[in-house]
């Protein structure tokens, strides 16, 4: 059965990369969500002629969705000849915004030296066909087996995923006894199953101050001074703290299994949405967003309370400083344990394709698996798919062929132990 499998995959090869290519020619770009509703209709339509029941679902009312820009959804689920558990692949249909630098059209899908190129390829449409291929061919192999597979293409990943698998997990769809196990084709590459990933909080921090002429800044209390305080307590206290940090999760890279801090943007002063030279003012407001990733032997109270002391500590140091500080994003930790049972069919999937053993690994960043173990109580999940993780998002993205054919193979060989092991 599971060599029928693997030959049937192989036999698909120009499926999986037309497949691909077809899902790269949706320019499905976030923000501000183009082409979500004709990219689901395209998923729904293929896996509606495989006799899939089909749902069109809009995160209604989330960031983002509105007539013009909807954030539409596919479910797709078959149900198997006799109850049993549930099979769900789940894929983020929208990609970034293309950029500079490409040698090509990055929605053209061109297929160049055995990998297909193009803003999705990696992250992660050459995933998503991956994984329909894989049901397809189980399907063709095994049509009367028991329990339901569902596949699933969802928006807003790279924004939160709030329109997409937190609106649909707040609706019990990534909840037992609907869905038993989940797998995520993200690119962490075809030989290593991803756990989970670290916590984050995203915190705006604002400094005040009093707004006067720039001739006389003395008559005016300026708030960028008063960041650059607090910039400077961080890169003095709080950086060399964060290095101290280990984990025992095994994140990659190296470099993110310690706690990290990036300063995601800054902004102090008059807007500069216009063309010319700005009035000359003391500036009242200064704010900046902290991108905090945490792990999982941190607490998230403790994370929040040592940037909040830096601050206390600089109102009572520095004469007029006055601040105030909200929550953006805060994500939990998330780490699948290694043996359970998606895991272990995943692993021995990449045993039998691959002929060498599992790596297992924790991503530095987040994924829609936070929203289906926070909101769905459902902790049976996993990231495993093609692609190199250090091609997302960047000019001439791409996806290897024989990356995606492995991936179809592990992926059919875990649909296989999920569903009809003893």
């Amino acid at each position: 059965m599971l060599g029928d499998l693997a030959n049937r995959i192989s036999g698909k090869r120009e499926d999986l990369v037309s497949l691909t290519q077809d899902l790269i020619r949706f320019p499905t770009i976030n923000p501000p969500g183009e082409a979500y509703a004709p990219c689901a209709q395209y998923i729904g339509e293929r896996l509606a002629s495989r006799g899939f029941s089909v749902q069109y679902i809009r995160g209604e009312d989330t960031p983002g969705d509105s007539d013009r820009y909807p954030r539409m959804n596919v479910v797709a689920r078959r149900e198997g000849r006799v109850p049993g558990v549930c099979v769900h692949f789940n894929s983020h249909i929208d990609v970034v915004e293309a950029g500079d630098g490409w040698s090509m059209d990055p929605f053209s899908g061109v297929v160049r030296d055995g990998r297909v190129y193009g803003r999705g390829a990696c992250d992660m449409k050459g995933g998503l066909a991956a994984s329909i291929i894989a049901v397809e061919a189980f399907l063709e192999c095994v049509p009367d087996f028991p329990g339901a597979i569902e596949i699933s293409g969802t928006v807003d990943e790279e924004s939160g995923g709030l329109g997409g698998v937190a609106y649909l997990a707040a609706k019990g769809l990534f909840s037992k006894p609907r869905v038993n196990h989940v797998i995520i084709p993200e690119p962490l590459h075809k030989d290593r199953i991803c756990l989970g990933h670290r916590g984050v909080w995203w915190g705006e921090v604002e400094t005040h101050g009093s707004i006067a002429h720039g001739s006389m800044p003395f008559l005016g209390d300026c708030a960028v001074r008063h960041m650059g305080a607090f910039l400077e307590a961080l890169e003095k206290r709080l950086y060399p703290k964060l290095a101290t940090k280990r984990t025992e999760m095994p994140v990659v890279p190296e470099g993110a299994r310690q706690s990290t801090l990036n300063i995601n943007s800054i902004h102090g002063g008059q807007p500069e949405t216009y063309e010319g030279l700005p009035s000359p003012c003391v500036p009242d407001s200064c704010r900046i967003v902290l991108d905090r990733r945490y792990l999982i032997e941190e607490n998230l109270a403790e994370v929040k309370a040592e940037v909040v002391s830096l601050l206390e500590d600089l109102s009572k140091e520095r004469e007029n400083f006055r601040y105030t500080i909200k929550d953006l994003l805060e994500v939990i930790p998330t780490m699948t344990e290694k043996d359970a049972p998606v895991v272990k069919a995943v692993a021995e999937g990449i045993e039998q394709v691959l002929s060498r053993p599992a790596e297992m690994v924790i991503s530095p960043g987040t994924y829609d698996q936070k929203h289906i173990a926070r909101l769905g109580h459902l902790h049976d999940c996993i990231a495993y798919g093609p692609g190199l993780l250090e091609m997302a998002h960047r000019p001439d993205e791409f996806v290897v062929i024989e990356d995606m054919m492995d991936s179809a193979k592990v992926m059919a060989h875990a649909l296989h132990g999920l569903l009809l092991a003893p």
